[in-house]
């Protein structure tokens, strides 16, 4: 955290009165754009986006990188929007890397970018090795686990035709008979799989999801769901994307091996989406204090002992990130379609978030 510190002294010392004597006056949003540009080290990441040598040599990536971050912390809905911000704002503009009006890439460039950064995964990359540098060495108290709605505007996949199920003998199995155990859960496979065959088997295509709401009232939409595990300081540290239709407990086991590689924590605190056996035996198994509202459909009500439900308390910090992204950072403004561009525009509010928020630790 002292690098953090060292980021943010340095920026408010010295960078931010040279960027106001040389471009004006910067706001509020353009001083917390600067914190978030400050915090990255894109380094060999991108590298394999640079020009190889072969011909007409493409745009530099890096400014169309820190736009991206900007149409999200800007609330920019789309492309267009961050292109006529860029040619109105001569001080974002020039903070994102672009001297003149001229210099800035066109519309389709941008969105080769965006595919190419889609398809390599360099936002989720960034965001790891953000968590990793300024959190892996400490000691966290608290991975409070949840999901959030993501609508899309595209239409959802068709539903794969199911297998059919091989007939049940009816009654009891008579003496000596021996019949088939039934197949394992997604679950029960997920806690003898690594953490690629886990996030490879889980559906990412757009699907129809519905949930009960905090009023109990159901909800539908179509398109995706974020999963996010949120440490204390309301820091985002892993996140990964499904269909809709996938129940939050399907992401949990993934969600857990993601976050232990990169920070080492002490308690699991999860709603009663995801009381199941199997995610409490995986809390365990890497040491951690699993507490999990339990869920009334599992028979007798056991509620949680009253240390544990203090601790619970904690697991707010989930509810405020997921609503600082759908309200401050993008979230209810996907235009693009297909998981893996979905993925890349959340993660620009993730990345965002998530430095801004180290900052405020260290303040």
């Amino acid at each position: 955290m002292q690098q953090v510190l060292a980021v943010w002294q340095h920026l408010q010392r010295r960078l931010f009165p040279a960027l106001q004597e040389e471009i004006g006056e910067l706001t509020d949003k353009d001083r917390q754009f600067i914190q978030v540009v400050g915090l990255l080290r894109l380094g060999p990441l991108l590298e394999p986006y640079r020009w190889s040598g072969v011909g007409c040599p493409p745009k530099a990536r890096a400014p169309i990188l820190q736009a991206l971050l900007a149409k999200a912390m800007y609330q920019m809905p789309t492309t267009r929007v961050l292109l006529d911000t860029l040619k109105g704002r001569p001080t974002l503009r020039r903070l994102c890397g672009w001297e003149s009006v001229g210099d800035i890439p066109s519309e389709s460039t941008f969105s080769r970018a965006f595919a190419a950064f889609s398809a390599g995964e360099l936002m989720q990359k960034i965001h790891q090795t953000m968590v990793q540098k300024h959190l892996g060495s400490k000691l966290v108290g608290h991975v409070s686990r949840d999901a959030t709605a993501v609508a899309a505007r595209e239409k959802p996949a068709p539903k794969a035709p199911l297998a059919p199920a091989l007939p049940k003998k009816r009654g009891r199995p008579a003496k000596g008979e021996v019949r088939p155990p039934a197949p394992p859960t997604r679950l029960e496979q997920q806690l003898r799989r690594r953490l690629e065959e886990n996030l490879a088997d889980l559906p990412k295509a757009c699907a129809v999801g519905c949930k009960r709401n905090s009023q109990g009232h159901q909800e539908t939409w179509i398109g995706y769901k974020l999963h996010l595990d949120t440490v204390d300081g309301d820091i985002p540290i892993s996140a990964l994307l499904t269909g809709a239709s996938v129940h939050d407990s399907q992401a949990a086991i993934p969600l857990a091996q993601m976050s232990a590689q990169r920070v080492t924590s002490l308690y699991d605190l999860m709603d009663s989406a995801y009381d199941a056996p199997a995610i409490h035996e995986f809390s365990r198994r890497l040491n951690h204090v699993p507490i999990i509202d339990p869920n009334p459909r599992r028979g007798e009500l056991i509620p949680l002992d009253p240390a544990r439900r203090v601790r619970f308390r904690e697991r707010s910090a989930a509810e405020r990130v997921n609503s600082q992204l759908q309200d401050n950072y993008g979230a209810r403004f996907v235009r693009v379609r297909g998981a893996a561009k979905v993925m890349t525009h959340l993660m620009c509010g993730i990345i965002a978030l998530t430095a801004l928020q180290l900052y405020q630790m260290v303040l």
